[in-house]
C-alpha cells in the first residue's frame, strides 16, 4: 500500500493526532491557542500547516496524514477560530498578533527549525517569520498568496466574512457554505463534508454558525478594501526556499503576480493547480504530492 492509498484508507476512520492547548500573551493579557499534532512526537523534523483566514485547523488532516511518516506535522487553529480562544481585544486580529503567537508556539516545540506551509492567511504568517533575520523556517510553501493581495479579492471575502450568519437548518448552512467555498474546485463529496464538519457548529437554540469569531473581520474591513495590499519588500527579504502554489482561477494571487515571484527575492518554484480559484485545499492526491515532493526533495 503507497502513501496516497493509506491516506484514502484512513479517511473516515478515527483521529490519529494529538490535541494540545499553548497560553499565548496578548494586550488585554493571554489566550489559549489550540494545536494538533500528527505522528511521532519526538520526531525533530517538524511541518507546521497554518490555514487561512476564515479556516482551521482540519484543513489539513489530508496532507498531515500524508506526512506524519516523516514529520511531525503541527496544524494550529489561530486565534478566533477553531478551538482557539477569542480575542477580548477585536482589534488585534491581525498578522502581527498571529506571529507571536506562532513564535510561542515554536518555543514550546523546542525545534530550531520548521518546514511551513500557509494557506492564504496561513502563507502570510510564514511570510512574515520566514522575512525575519534570524528566521526559523527551513522550507516555505505559500498556497495561493503573495506579496501582492487583490482589492478585488479583499472585498469579494469582506463580502461575507464576520456577517451574523446563523441558519435554522444544516441543510442551509450547508449549501450556503459550498456557495462561497466554491473556489476550492471539484471536490469529492466526502472532502465536502470534512470541510463541513469542521467549519459549523449548533448553538444551544439549534441554530447552526461558523466556527470562527465573526469580528477577525473588523480590523480586515478597516484596513484592507481601498487598494491592493503589497509587500513585496516582505517576500524580497526571505532567504530560504520557496514553493508558490496557484489556483489556476485565483483572484487573490494573479498569474502576473505569481510569475513574479519566480523571478524576484527568493525566486520561487511555480506549481499552479487547474480547476482551482482561491485557494488549493491540499486534500487531492495531486496536490498533496507536489507539496510533499518539494518538502522532501534532497537539500
Amino acid at each position: 500500500m503507497n502513501w496516497w492509498q493509506h491516506v484514502r484508507a484512513w479517511c473516515g476512520r478515527g483521529p490519529e493526532f494529538r490535541e494540545y492547548r499553548l497560553r499565548c500573551p496578548d494586550a488585554r493579557g493571554s489566550h489559549r491557542m489550540a494545536f494538533r499534532v500528527w505522528g511521532d512526537p519526538g520526531n525533530p523534523r517538524v511541518l507546521v500547516c497554518v490555514h487561512g483566514l476564515t479556516r482551521n485547523s482540519h484543513d489539513f488532516d489530508f496532507l498531515a496524514r500524508a506526512l506524519a511518516g516523516q514529520y511531525r506535522v503541527v496544524c494550529p487553529d489561530v486565534v478566533g477560530r477553531g478551538d482557539s480562544d477569542w480575542l477580548a481585544d477585536k482589534g488585534a486580529y491581525g498578522i502581527p498578533q498571529y506571529v507571536s503567537d506562532m513564535l510561542v508556539l515554536l518555543a514550546r516545540l523546542d525545534v530550531e527549525q520548521v518546514d511551513w506551509v500557509g494557506t492564504s492567511m496561513g502563507g502570510l504568517i510564514g511570510m512574515s517569520l520566514a522575512a525575519l533575520s534570524d528566521s526559523p523556517i527551513r522550507r516555505l510553501v505559500l498556497n495561493d498568496v503573495g506579496p501582492v493581495i487583490t482589492r478585488t479579492s479583499l472585498q469579494r471575502i469582506a463580502a461575507y466574512v464576520g456577517q451574523p450568519l446563523v441558519w435554522d437548518s444544516l441543510e442551509a448552512a450547508d449549501a450556503y457554505f459550498r456557495q462561497i467555498c466554491a473556489p476550492f474546485g471539484s471536490l469529492t463529496e466526502a472532502q465536502w463534508q470534512h470541510l463541513i464538519q469542521h467549519s459549523l457548529a449548533r448553538d444551544g437554540d439549534g441554530h447552526w454558525h461558523f466556527t470562527y469569531d465573526p469580528d477577525i473581520a473588523l480590523p480586515f474591513r478597516t484596513a484592507y478594501l481601498l487598494q491592493d495590499v503589497e509587500l513585496w519588500p516582505l517576500y524580497e527579504a526571505i532567504r530560504c526556499p520557496v514553493l508558490a502554489l496557484r489556483g489556476a482561477a485565483s483572484d487573490l494571487l494573479t498569474r502576473e503576480v505569481w510569475l513574479a515571484m519566480g523571478e524576484r527575492g527568493p525566486r520561487a518554484t511555480l506549481i499552479e493547480i487547474p480547476g482551482v480559484g482561491h485557494a488549493p485545499m491540499l486534500m487531492e492526491e495531486g496536490q498533496i504530492r507536489r507539496v510533499r515532493d518539494y518538502l522532501l526533495a534532497p537539500e
